[in-house]
């Protein structure tokens, strides 16, 4: 079986590093424009075939639309990002002084529940879940967090950490479950 796990592009909020995983975002006009400029430059891996999934959050549903273009496809709200809870939307800067976050981002993060969200862990098991239900080759538009739980999975040999694995947006990875992978987009080869 084929994945392609890619990240969904820019939104404002990890360009002002806010945690936001469960917010609704749109990509950022700005960043959507740079990535329609250098799109040219990008290879994508060819999904005709494929299975194809997203979050079903703004942001993964418009970037299937500026990597692909309109692809039928179906939504799996299991792979979205993990919940921050209280925490959602909101930056370090914001956070820093506040206790319950303090106890969280110095404890076992993945482990510790943000409140009124979820645990690393148990985002984890509900995208794991969901990940051995998929039986055929499957583009999946989805979010950092969620790649990096699948690929630690797929590749525990690597021992890289779940912020190891994470892509940058509008990047992930092509997977050959049990053998392989390489990172996604690639930059085509130069004519001269």
């Amino acid at each position: 079986m084929r994945l392609v796990l890619l990240r969904h592009g820019y939104t404002a909020a990890n360009l002002s590093h806010r945690y936001c995983g469960s917010t609704d975002l749109p990509l950022d006009g700005g960043a959507l424009d740079a990535f329609s400029r250098a799109r040219a430059g990008l290879l994508y891996p060819d999904v005709t075939g494929f299975r194809v999934l997203t979050s079903g959050l703004r942001r993964t549903e418009e970037t299937l639309s500026a990597v692909y273009g309109p692809l039928p496809h179906g939504v799996e709200p299991a792979f979205r990002e993990m919940d921050f809870g209280i925490f959602e939307n909101k930056s370090y800067e914001e956070l820093k002084q506040d206790p319950r976050y303090l106890r969280w981002i110095q404890g076992d993060n993945e482990k510790n529940r943000c409140p009124g969200g979820e645990s690393g862990e148990e985002m984890q098991q509900r995208v794991l879940a969901a990940l051995a239900g998929l039986t055929e080759d499957t583009l999946l538009v989805t979010h950092g967090g969620v790649i990096a739980a699948i690929m630690a999975h797929l590749f525990p040999g690597e021992e890289k950490n779940r912020y190891q694995w994470q892509p940058q947006p509008f990047c992930g990875y092509e997977v050959e479950v049990g053998r392989g992978y390489r990172p996604i987009p690639a930059e085509k080869a130069s004519p001269f």
